[in-house]
């Protein structure tokens, strides 16, 4: 058995969406590394054409924002034209977070979070899929989600409900896309050091929610490498509807 040939990707064409962050970034380059043709896309292009320049050959960087249909069509056209076919691997990594009380939270909030991390992955995926149908190609779509779509933590009720959304949307996907050869799963990390989290958990409230991980840290992207290539590679090749939780063991423990 060719067990590096399982996980290969070569000859394949991916499109990461938040690709100028610190998770989409590192998808985009673990794709690229197994051989894959990436598109790296996201609102902020100055990011995402800085690490497609450095990934050199077979990356390039098209703008995307998720809550626009048209530049949906438009970044996978580009992407399309650039690569040299249809995405057959979409990774569905843009989100966003508002931070308040539940009672803070203004309607502007709430949409503006569902708008991205739910409805944003319900019309990229959607894309994805009706050009993948079209052309005939089987191709796996791997949606971002989070061990928040299980549990919750206060202040963050627009983006527990959307990944708790998200979990269901790629069950329903990978149900309905099944019949044209399309693999749906999910991914989803528990806490990731980011630049974003990083002064929390290095306070006494983030250390004490560290010391509740079963494993005693925080995630960090290269954690989410393995998993990633599982599924967009024909290593899952019988995988879909599934959600791969990357936590060490945080949604198991009863504390």
């Amino acid at each position: 058995m060719d067990i590096a040939g399982l996980f290969s990707l070569a000859g394949h064409r991916a499109l990461v969406t938040g690709a100028s962050g610190v998770l989409g970034g590192h998808f985009a380059r673990v794709l690229h590394g197994a051989g894959a043709s990436v598109a790296l896309a996201a609102r902020r292009v100055e990011a995402t054409a800085t690490l497609a320049e450095t990934l050199g050959e077979r990356a390039v960087s098209v703008p995307l924002d998720v809550t626009d249909p048209r530049s949906i069509a438009a970044a996978f056209e580009a992407a399309e034209a650039a690569l040299g076919g249809p995405c057959d691997i979409l990774v569905n990594n843009a989100g966003i977070a508002v931070t308040k009380s539940f009672l803070q939270q203004s309607a502007e909030d709430w949409d503006g979070v569902m708008a991205v991390n739910l409805r944003g992955c319900f019309l990229v995926g959607q894309e994805a899929a009706r050009r993948l149908a079209a052309a005939k190609m089987p191709g796996t779509i791997v949606n971002i989600a989070s061990v928040l779509g299980d549990r919750i933590i206060p202040g963050v009720a627009g983006y527990t409900a959307a990944k708790a959304g998200l979990l269901h949307l790629t069950r329903q996907m990978a149900v309905e896309l099944a019949r044209f050869g399309i693999r749906v799963n999910a991914i989803a990390p528990g806490y990731v050091a980011t630049d974003i989290n990083r002064d929390y958990f290095a306070s006494e409230p983030g250390q004490a929610m560290i010391k509740r991980i079963p494993q005693r840290r925080l995630g960090t992207p290269d954690d989410l490498t393995g998993p990633l290539l599982l599924l967009a590679s024909a290593a899952g090749a019988h995988m879909t509807g599934a959600t791969v939780t990357v936590d060490g063991g945080h949604s198991v423990n009863p504390l």
